[in-house]
């Protein structure tokens, strides 16, 4: 409900103040975000060891780089607003500017809104992902890249701010692929880990789990028998193949 854009709600001079007060407000959230990651990171420092401490460094330091890239989006999209406005208010206020062209300013917010919801929805899931209870989604791409949008439809070309904001952009989602690597990267390192962990099986489950190894292990030798035997057979008729494709037989006789 507050990501719709407020439409006839807002009174058209009021345009102006929402969007500074949106822009501040999800450059607050931003920060509040990469608090909270810190804390996470702090927590998991002094109660996590071993492989589990590896996989929550890696996947909140990713984190942090991604709320570090939001951060300089976010300017640049400032800038370059700010540019809009002045090239084309002409002698009119920015409230004016902002009141003449709301369905755009009203995106605006829109866009600022889902970008500081985005940053908090994104620090949730990482605080399951540690705790070993939720995935990442890529919620926050999809969130700066309507930024973007809203952002670059009314620029100049030719701006050198237009050009940092797609740069800060790119910078966004190559942070968004580092968060989703170090995310399944770290999952494959805890579910390798957890599968190699006896410590808690009964002498019961020890020895089911070994039978049910020791018949795994013969299941594989005989895979690795008839694919050693194959590969024979293949290598031997190419062999043949090669030697009659060449001309052997025939220097033979």
């Amino acid at each position: 409900q507050e990501l719709r854009p407020r439409g006839l709600d807002v009174k058209q001079e009021e345009l102006g103040d929402l969007v500074d007060k949106e822009m501040a407000a999800t450059a607050a959230a931003i920060e509040t975000a990469s608090a909270r990651i810190e804390e996470m990171l702090s927590k998991a420092r002094a109660g996590d060891t071993g492989v589990k401490l590896e996989v929550n460094e890696r996947i909140l330091g990713s984190c942090t780089g991604l709320m570090q890239a939001i951060h300089i989006l976010v300017l640049a999209s400032k800038d370059l607003q700010r540019e809009i406005v002045d090239s084309g208010r002409g002698a009119a206020s920015p409230k004016e500017f902002y009141a003449k062209n709301s369905r755009w300013t009203e995106g605006l917010i829109s866009a600022s809104k889902a970008v500081g919801w985005g940053a908090t929805v994104m620090v949730d899931a990482a605080d399951l992902v540690v705790q070993g209870k939720g995935t990442f989604e890529e919620l926050m791409k999809n969130s700066t890249a309507q930024l973007v949008a809203a952002s670059k439809v009314k620029a100049d070309k030719d701006s050198a701010n237009l050009c940092k904001l797609q740069q800060a952009s790119r910078g966004v989602n190559q942070a968004t692929a580092g968060v989703v690597a170090s995310t399944k990267a770290g999952k494959s390192q805890v579910e390798e880990k957890d599968s190699m962990d006896f410590s808690s099986m009964t002498l019961t489950q020890i020895k089911r789990q070994e039978m049910d190894s020791q018949v795994r292990v013969l299941e594989l030798e005989n895979q690795l028998q008839k694919e050693r035997q194959k590969l024979g057979e293949l290598r031997k008729k190419h062999y043949e193949l090669a030697g009659v494709a060449e001309g052997w037989e025939e220097d033979g006789e």
